[in-house]
């Protein structure tokens, strides 16, 4: 007999057929993301889990489902699962670093460039008709990208793509992470490290990749703005409590810096009346840095690998609790 898993939402190929060679599967169809009570629900008397960053994985959930063994999450975040409470039960906790890094990355300079070049703002005149004068001088002036100086905020995976990225641009690249890179890393990537305070008093541009975690929230808030260049742009494609919103707001409001562009919020979707949704100088995006048919495709594939793997009792490919073999060997969660 097969085991039974429940995902959470439709997903792209080819996880599904690797999912249903080796397991029953349970698939939410609804095109939001299901309420609490739908995921405990269909839960019930499944081996295994597949969610997605949407869908909170807290104690009541796993309380409906004694034997669940593994709850894959087909994202490189994990802040919506209590890791905590699954390591505690004995449930296997993984995900899918790595395969979105390159399409996230492009994704935070396509922001940065279409903030600096306002890009957006140059859309809508065309397409509403208010393109009037064939070339002007002065018609929406916007900032050089080449030869400026990019802050990297977190030197993970996809900030170490960004800084990559950078070097076309003959660009000076400083970074800030609470662990410094290895010198031979600086030197391949000819970066800089620097006290975050210095890294925002020089850049021109500042991209965040940190995760969400207590350390972060809020990274961004009122005093980190006000050491910022006026002239300096902010780029956020980690995760939207990572900025301070309302301090946020302000800054662009008094011109405390001139522009940024988000792909990620505090809440999510962001309320119609976000302040943000009326600002020139704000290019918003709905947390689409890592939708490309590719990086989805794979992250498809590896949540699938990552659950099937942990029901034969094999090591999945990316583990968030390692402390969990401790607790309860794979041996013991093996049913495939």
């Amino acid at each position: 007999m097969k085991p039974k898993v429940f995902v959470t939402r439709r997903i792209p190929a080819p996880g599904p057929a690797i999912l249903a060679e080796y397991c029953e599967v349970d698939m939410f169809l609804g095109e939001y993301p299901p309420r609490k009570e739908e995921i405990s629900k269909g839960v019930k008397g499944k081996d295994a889990l597949l969610c997605l960053l949407t869908d909170k994985i807290d104690s009541d959930i796993m309380a409906a489902a004694p034997n669940l063994k593994v709850i894959s999450s087909f994202s490189v975040g994990y802040e919506h699962i209590d890791v905590g409470e699954a390591t505690r039960r004995g449930i296997y906790v993984t995900y899918t670093p790595g395969v979105l890094t390159e399409a996230t990355a492009d994704f935070a300079w396509a922001l940065l460039m279409a903030a600096a070049r306002r890009v957006v703002e140059a859309d809508k005149v065309v397409k509403t008709g208010n393109w009037k004068i064939a070339w002007g001088p002065t018609i929406l002036l916007g900032d050089d990208v080449y030869g400026k100086t990019l802050g990297v905020v977190g030197l993970g995976r996809i900030g170490t793509a960004v800084a990559k990225r950078a070097k076309g641009f003959n660009i000076r690249t400083i970074y800030f992470d609470v662990v410094r890179a290895p010198l031979e890393k600086e030197k391949e990537l000819d970066i800089a490290y620097v006290p975050l305070e210095k890294l925002l008093e020089e850049s021109d541009f500042v991209s965040v990749h940190v995760p969400l975690m207590k350390e972060t929230y809020h990274l961004f808030n009122e005093a980190q703005f006000r050491q910022m260049k006026r002239t300096a742009f902010l780029i956020n494609t980690s995760r939207g409590a990572v900025i301070d919103e309302k301090a946020l707001a302000k800054a662009l409001q008094e011109k405390l810096i001139a522009g940024a562009a988000l792909d990620v919020f505090e809440k999510e979707p962001t309320d119609p009346d976000n302040p943000f949704v009326n600002m020139d100088n704000v290019v918003l995006a709905p947390h689409v840095a890592s939708a490309t048919k590719e990086a989805r495709s794979k992250m498809s594939e590896v949540s699938a690998k990552n659950l099937v793997a942990v029901l034969k009792g094999e090591m999945p490919l990316f583990l968030v609790n390692k402390e969990v073999l401790n607790i309860r060997p794979l041996a013991q969660v093996k049913t495939i």
